[in-house]
């Protein structure tokens, strides 16, 4: 080899190990990044409704709810002035789960199809109205005795009690959805973060002020955590399309009280 022919050649194997490290460093850096000298793609590995619209979104997190078979609802529900707190599993055919109230206490409520049920300490039942009520608020000798009766019990709601509708709305898993996970105001993208260990996108009504919704970012866009309007409490939807079961309670754990319940 003629001694020019030597000097290219080593010339150009010295551009080619000078080529060669850049390249190896931008290769190394897309193991993070989308593209070398990109910045990291937040919807990498998620369903891509982040990349939709706010008004988007909230339309396939309400359609994902509609179309699931079951949820789970817990957290905190104000309304009319009354705080309750829920822990409801939700489908078609009915509900079964508890609710609790500042003024009421906490009861149990089981709906199979149209038949409902409520279930309570003898404590429940025995200040639940104030009619029949002795001296000094407490419950009279009567109610008191009628109460342990009911103690523990499944107490079978009738239909034309007025308390009815009231207590199935808590098992209705179309009202409930419905009722809670509606937006007010102008919808606007929110924030990302995690609940329960699954990344999630915020759309929120009026920037916030309207309630806030937390949809999935992974698998079914399903809602995860509904902050309504208003302070009117915080809500999260979890097992989406699990089954649990549900019945009516066998004869020897019901009473049917009539017409009418006691005071509730």
């Amino acid at each position: 080899m003629r001694g020019s022919a030597f000097v290219t050649l080593l010339r150009s194997s010295a551009r080619l190990r000078r080529a060669a490290v850049p390249v190896a460093l931008c290769v190394g850096m897309t193991l993070a990044l989308t593209a070398c000298g990109g910045d990291e793609d937040p919807d990498a590995g998620t369903n891509g409704v982040g990349k939709l619209t706010a008004a988007g979104i909230e339309k396939k997190a309400k359609a994902a709810a509609e179309s699931a078979d079951a949820v789970r609802l817990s957290g905190t529900l104000v309304t009319d002035g009354q705080t309750y707190k829920l822990n409801m599993s939700l489908k078609e055919a009915g509900g079964t789960g508890s609710v609790s109230s500042e003024t009421g206490g906490t009861f149990e409520l089981l709906r199979v199809d149209d038949e409902l049920f409520l279930k309570a300490k003898a404590e429940f039942w025995s200040h639940g109205g104030d009619e029949g009520k002795g001296k000094g608020g407490e419950p009279s000798e009567a109610d008191s005795e009628a109460a342990e009766k009911l103690d523990d019990k499944y107490v079978k709601v009738p239909k034309d009690d007025p308390a009815y509708e009231q207590l199935r709305g808590f098992t209705d898993k179309s009202v409930l959805l419905d009722g809670l996970l509606g937006l007010h105001g102008k919808r606007g993208k929110g924030d990302r973060a995690e609940i329960g260990g699954i990344r999630t996108i915020a759309v929120n009504g009026s920037g916030g002020a309207g309630g806030s919704l937390n949809v999935s970012l992974e698998g079914t866009p399903y809602p995860l955590q509904m902050a309504r309007a208003g302070d009117a409490g915080t809500l999260t939807l979890s097992d989406w399309g699990k089954d649990f079961p549900l019945k009516a309670p066998a004869k020897g754990e019901t009473v049917d009280y009539g017409s009418t319940l006691p005071g509730t």
